[in-house]
């Protein structure tokens, strides 16, 4: 496998790369003359230093102006938002701690064979406004933009934020097409229970998405619930709505093949397009201590890796990643951990040719709330 990776490099175009190089030599105009390399810039415009330039994720382009996002395949916008957390803040900071630790990469991964500058195209938007004392014109603001995104035809990667975004996410997705969505859900916890101390927060938010007409909670698969941290108040909910629970056990069980295969099936059971939401507590608190609501016996990385590998395959209408709080978080490795969560769902979508094929289920305008 590793000399058929080394071939396969030999294919990838190189024309987005040379593309970034004449543009940071432009913008940044030329080195100094002592330096041989004459593809380096006097100032910091690219990909290197990766300690060094503005971060902004993988340091992919900042589109300042929104009515220019359709211009890219996909788009990553923050949502800085810790309202609906109901132990450890801290998830307000997840949007810059996952764009600071993104200058490590390239978007080249070895492995799969692809190159997500030469095959896509991908845009920073920068964070959405949200206000830090209302929970419910923040949802508002985040569907709006979700939604926006979604209707000029680029992939929302929302960096999260607490989990009570996964609500309006989905409803600004939901509200720009008549076509039914599911959802695949990574957790330790179920997050289905209608209020949480009289709120709409971070344990609720798929109560109120699969509340959404063309959402229904049967095309909503929950990944690796369990533990200590599963509130009661879930199971009703859980029991009435028939919605699909896979467990640590499962997984263990059942191998991570067949539970994509499973998940895949009940998401995308009589709909149209799917939803990603990946809580970072899902794997185990070891490898993730920045969290909100950190519980050991979760995914190990490789296995969360593979999995959403997997289910990206498929291809997917858009996604998130919620819960990471780098206050609590040891020398970046939860920021680190999202950020690859994202880079390979993106590069499964590319290798199969999914990255665009969600653009067919717009059908709806955008209308803001």
């Amino acid at each position: 496998m590793g000399w058929k990776a080394a071939q396969k490099e030999a294919d990838l175009p190189t024309k987005g790369r040379e593309a970034m190089i004449a543009r940071a030599k432009h913008l940044g105009l030329e080195a100094a003359s002592s330096i041989q390399d004459r593809d380096i810039s006097m100032m910091s415009r690219g990909e290197l230093p990766h300690f060094a330039g503005i971060n902004t994720f993988m340091k992919a382009p900042y589109v300042e102006d929104m009515k220019d996002v359709g211009l890219y395949d996909a788009a990553v916008v923050g949502a800085p938002f810790d309202g609906g957390t109901t132990y450890r803040p801290g998830t307000r900071f997840g949007p810059q701690g996952i764009r600071k630790i993104s200058g490590l990469y390239s978007p080249y991964n070895y492995e799969m064979g692809v190159d997500l500058r030469e095959q896509m195209t991908l845009c920073d938007v920068g964070d959405i406004f949200t206000i830090p004392a209302n929970i419910e014109k923040t949802f508002d603001q985040i569907s709006n933009a979700v939604a926006y995104i979604a209707a000029s035809g680029a992939f929302p990667i929302v960096l999260g934020g607490d989990h009570s975004i996964g609500f309006p996410t989905v409803r600004g997705i939901a509200s720009v097409t008549s076509k039914r969505i599911g959802i695949i859900h990574f957790d330790r916890h179920a997050d289905i229970q209608e209020k949480d101390m009289d709120e709409r927060m971070h344990t609720t938010p798929y109560f109120h998405a699969t509340a959404i007409p063309n959402v229904p909670a049967t095309n909503l698969v929950q990944v690796g619930i369990g533990g200590w941290q599963v509130p009661r108040e879930a199971l009703p909910e859980m029991r009435a709505r028939q919605t699909n629970i896979v467990t640590i056990g499962d997984i263990e069980k059942l191998g991570l093949e067949k539970v994509a295969e499973m998940a895949l099936d009940a998401a995308w059971k009589d709909a149209d397009a799917v939803w990603l939401s990946y809580d970072i507590d899902s794997i185990d608190c070891a490898f993730v201590p920045g969290t909100g609501w950190p519980e050991p016996g979760g995914l190990l990385p490789r296995e969360a890796l593979k999995l959403v590998g997997l289910v990206a395959a498929e291809g997917l209408c858009g996604m998130e990643v919620v819960e990471v709080s780098p206050p609590y978080d040891h020398a970046d490795i939860t920021s680190l951990m999202a950020l690859r969560i994202i880079v390979d769902t993106l590069g499964s979508m590319v290798a199969h040719g999914k990255m665009g094929a969600h653009k067919p289920i717009i059908d709806k305008p955008f209308v803001p709330l």
